[in-house]
């Protein structure tokens, strides 16, 4: 039925085309006699006209004049007409050629990049087809085996060396938690995503029932991009796990709705999308995969009517960051030095505790690097470094800020 309504439809549209091709014409600036003819006999008529009224003639005679006059105009009109199927307008075969071929390409193109034989897809069969991809998934060794290994960046000797100690430390204290979770982060820095997701997956192991949902939204991060993008089962599980913990814990979200994605369906990766983009910030990196998506996301859900909410003002730059008050100052002015640096250190860890735990702007994670550097806790200052790159990544002036306050803390 289908290639019947193609063929016609393209039968009439070919007809529609061919048809002024294949009209006669005469020649450009050539005129049939019988034209000639019809404004003599024409004028003739007018002058009977004339004539009677200034009774040169009679009106027998004007009447039989006509008669007879209109019996030429009657013969020069078909003789007229005869002469307009003279000849064809100039290139008109040429174009019809053409046009033969365009048809001829595109029946003999179609068998090639078309699907002639694909059957009716109606909505029950594709949401089957989308179950038997979601049920045919490979398992995390196999999508790990087939990743493209993409380039990894070639660490100074120094840092070389200092991972490598890193790695001896969590072999000889594999139950240190800040060991696993600073090789996790280094490991993914290298490139080396399978081994940062075992050293991820170690020390959710590790804090069992205390693992929050953000160390396990990481570890599903990196257990999807070890497998080369593809979210497996085990990737899906510790996906599901994250949100146990927190459901609305945002990078968990987000894969949740790349799963559904990846296996055909967008109607349930939708809402989940359209919430985040809704919620922000914008300095989220998973804002901007979700902005460039979710107009076609929304179009093969059935909401062609979606408008995706405005971006946010820039976080950059922000207002004033929190700092001592008044009191605090003048407090500190009568402190020992071992007072101040504690003080100073517990608005350090304040302030880590509140990114950790509630997010905040790219100054913000820059001052943490800066302070960290500060009080003289280097490596942690590198660790979360590693961390605000990747939550940043994809925004550029947040990322140009985070690296210029690595820079300027001695970190790269």
């Amino acid at each position: 039925m289908f290639w019947i309504i193609c063929a016609a439809l393209a039968g009439v549209v070919a007809i529609a085309i061919a048809a002024p091709l294949l009209r006669r014409r005469a020649e450009a600036g050539e005129e049939p006699a019988a034209a000639y003819d019809l404004r003599v006999y024409r004028d003739q008529l007018r002058e009977v006209d004339r004539d009677l009224q200034r009774g040169v003639v009679d009106a027998a005679d004007a009447e039989r004049l006509r008669v007879e006059i209109g019996r030429k105009v009657l013969a020069a009109d078909r003789a007229l007409q005869a002469a307009g199927g003279g000849r064809r307008a100039p290139g008109g075969w040429a174009a019809l050629a053409v046009l033969a071929a365009l048809l001829a390409g595109a029946f003999l193109l179609y068998p090639r990049l078309g699907q002639p034989d694909r059957p009716d897809a109606p909505i029950a069969q594709r949401l089957a087809d989308a179950q038997t991809l979601y049920d045919n998934r490979p398992s995390q060794a196999e999508a790990e085996a087939k990743a493209p290994k993409g380039p990894r960046p070639a660490p100074d000797a120094d840092y070389a060396a200092l991972i490598e100690r890193l790695r001896q430390a969590v072999a000889k204290n594999p139950n240190d938690p800040r060991g696993l979770e600073l090789l996790a982060q280094h490991e993914e820095r290298l490139g080396n995503l399978v081994a940062a997701k075992e050293a991820q997956r170690r020390l959710v192991a590790l804090r069992g029932d205390k693992a929050d949902a953000e160390e396990l939204a990481r570890l599903a991060g990196l257990t999807i991009e070890a497998a080369g993008g593809l979210i497996t089962r085990e990737g899906e599980e510790t996906i599901a796990a994250a949100l146990a913990r927190d459901g609305r814990n945002p990078q968990a979200r987000f894969l949740l709705g790349l799963l559904h994605l990846q296996n055909g369906r967008p109607d349930r990766a939708f809402p989940l999308w359209a919430g985040l983009l809704a919620e922000g910030p914008e300095t989220a990196p998973w804002i901007a995969p979700i902005r460039a998506a979710i107009p076609d996301i929304a179009w093969l859900a059935g909401r062609p009517d979606y408008t995706p909410p405005e971006p946010a003002a820039s976080a950059l730059p922000g207002p004033a960051l929190p700092g001592p008050d008044a009191d605090s100052m003048a407090a500190a002015e009568n402190m020992s030095p071992d007072e101040r640096r504690q003080m100073v250190e517990g608005m350090v860890k304040s302030l880590e505790t509140r990114l950790a735990t509630q997010g905040g702007t790219p100054e913000e994670w820059a001052r943490l690097i800066s302070s960290l550097v500060v009080i003289g806790q280097k490596d942690h200052a590198a660790a979360i470094l590693g961390e605000a790159r990747q939550r940043f990544s994809g925004n550029g002036p947040a990322s140009d800020l985070i690296e210029a306050a690595a820079q300027k803390a001695g970190l790269e």
